[in-house]
């Protein structure tokens, strides 16, 4: 095993440790990971720190419509798209939290991947963590990858991945992801853009397809 790719499991694993234990965002080449922001990201600034004011204010919401203990919902937001996953224990449920994302100021879209029945254990959500940092270990050792533009959630094994990106990055994020170990599927939240449109954002003209492979 290289050291680059020792080193790469080691930022996963970090990364799995801090999300689980609540520790301080971890940064990785200028780029603050965990809740602050990214540099590398394509999200206006501005887009981004209201990404996170949707999040907090969805969470909160949902915080005051349902009991604790009987609902285990994890709120992405990604350009304003909301992410939806996890549990809850009724059909009814499921809609209305749907329902309270969609209401929210500022949200454009909702995709609601909440699953109806028991919720998951502990342990689950843990293996969950893991996988993300192993996801995104991955992308930091692809060349065809945006690292830095694509967020990745993962919810019972199944990997979701959103970001700005064009169809042949989003295709290849989602190859990558379904390498992974542990992971049973991959559901890709792209919002697309053109190589024009990403050459414009980059300020830089995009990379020939053969160079990312």
């Amino acid at each position: 095993m290289n050291v680059r790719r020792c080193a790469l499991r080691a930022l996963a694993a970090a990364a799995a440790a801090s999300a689980i234990a609540g520790c301080a965002p971890l940064v990785v080449g200028g780029a603050m990971v965990g809740g602050a922001i990214v540099a590398s990201d394509r999200r206006s600034v501005g887009i981004q720190l209201e990404d996170e004011a949707i999040e907090r204010r969805i969470n909160r919401a949902l915080a005051e419509r349902f009991e604790r203990g009987t609902i285990n919902i994890n709120v992405t937001s990604y350009n304003r798209k909301v992410l939806l996953t996890g549990e809850v224990l009724t059909a009814e449920a499921k809609a209305e939290a749907e329902r309270i994302a969609a209401n929210a100021e500022n949200v454009r879209a909702v995709l609601n991947e909440l699953g109806v029945g028991r919720l998951s254990t502990v342990g689950s959500r843990a293996k969950d963590t893991a996988i993300s940092g192993k996801v995104r270990a991955a992308f930091l050792e692809s060349k065809r990858v945006p690292a830095g533009a694509v967020k990745v959630t993962t919810e019972r094994a199944i990997v979701y991945l959103l970001g700005r990106v064009t169809p042949a990055e989003g295709d290849a994020a989602a190859q990558v992801a379904a390498r992974v170990s542990d992971v049973l599927g991959v559901v890709k939240a792209f919002d697309y853009i053109t190589e024009k449109e990403l050459e414009e954002l980059l300020g830089t003209p995009a990379a020939p397809e053969s160079q990312r492979k």
